[in-house]
């Protein structure tokens, strides 16, 4: 069962990155779906975090929703509960570096990622980085198979699957 629910989550994520583009809200709205969690508010609060946080190639949109639904499933409801903070951060570690591997394995890179920085990952996947505030750039990057299965939906699947296996972990008390 438990995995049906990863498998889901990453299906899902990846679908919507390839159907509609913006990588923060693919994951975060099939994380969102798949566990019950959040809602329209959180999703729309995802809509400027993709390709680098607002196409800058900063933090990989797809880390950012995954986290953000992490947020949503374990994060503090308080600012004065540091316990709940101090928690939330820990599996948030565990998130970004099961994703981080996750890319690794899938692209077969020669190199750890040392960061979830969107050109970096960009250049592990395609061999260069994109500047997606530029509008040609843009094109190049979906023309290179950007949305495609073998791109940044195979992220996004890995993104969610990431965090739906901690949110389950969180959930079963483990």
């Amino acid at each position: 069962m438990s995995e049906g629910v990863v498998t889901q989550a990453s299906t899902k994520a990846a679908s919507a990155l390839s159907q509609y583009g913006g990588c923060s809200q693919a994951v975060l709205g099939a994380l969102q779906e798949v566990f019950g969690i959040g809602d329209v508010e959180s999703f729309r609060a995802g809509t400027i975090l993709s390709a680098g946080v607002a196409r800058r190639g900063e933090t990989c949109g797809a880390i950012i929703g995954a986290l953000m639904a992490l947020g949503v499933a374990r994060g503090r409801s308080q600012m004065s509960d540091k316990q709940a903070y101090s928690q939330a951060m820990d599996d948030a570690q565990d998130v970004v570096e099961a994703f981080k591997s996750g890319v690794e394995r899938q692209f077969n890179l020669s190199t750890p990622l040392q960061s979830t920085m969107c050109p970096a990952i960009q250049t592990g996947i395609y061999g260069r980085s994109f500047r997606f505030t530029e509008p040609s750039e843009r094109t190049a990057f979906n023309d290179a198979g950007g949305h495609g299965p073998n791109g940044c939906a195979a992220v996004c699947g890995i993104a969610a699957a990431a965090a739906a296996r901690k949110i389950l972990e969180v959930r079963q008390g483990c």
